[in-house]
């Protein structure tokens, strides 16, 4: 009788699961739309009292995004003032939606992927999960791979879509 051979995992293939790059947290927006008269005009002086008279522990151990989602000309200090007045609660602080803190969180696990063990690899970048993981991520891992890796590929080590493959 022939043994059974796992040709899959004698193959070589590295496989890189974006969900492991997920940041745990709970994730709020501080839209400055609240803070607007009318909805549509920043008033200094009464901006600089509601950023005094709260109180933003309310943001403590949350990773937060700053917004502002009316059409509205909302000048850049304000949100300088506002990262001030959070920051020292929020795990993490930034510009933007929830879909731009997701992409922002995703850029930094990347950013510090040790890529010294991809070079000559043959990768396979896992897809299909139950965490969100933003387009972006996987766009950005593959600029970042594409340069030292043999070859890249999308979906599972059994069923892959090839992507990319050096030339010798």
């Amino acid at each position: 009788m022939d043994e059974i051979k796992n040709k899959v995992s004698e193959s070589g293939i590295v496989t890189i699961d974006l969900e492991n790059f997920y940041v745990e947290g709970e994730r709020v927006i501080f839209d400055i739309k609240q803070v607007l008269f009318q909805g549509l005009i920043l008033k200094e002086k009464e901006f600089r009292e509601f950023i005094k008279s709260t109180d933003w522990s309310f943001y403590q151990n949350k990773i937060v995004g700053i917004c502002c989602s009316v059409d509205a000309i909302v000048p850049t200090w304000a949100y300088m003032l506002l990262s001030i007045a959070i920051e020292p609660f929020a795990t993490k602080l930034f510009f933007g939606t929830l879909n731009d803190i997701e992409n922002f969180l995703f850029i930094e696990k990347i950013s510090q992927l040790d890529i010294k063990k991809y070079i000559n690899a043959r990768i396979v970048i896992k897809g299909c999960g139950d965490k969100f993981v933003p387009t972006n991520a996987y766009v950005q891992l593959t600029v970042l791979l594409k340069p030292i890796a043999k070859s890249i590929m999308y979906g599972e080590p059994c069923s892959t879509v090839p992507l990319f493959k050096a030339k010798n």
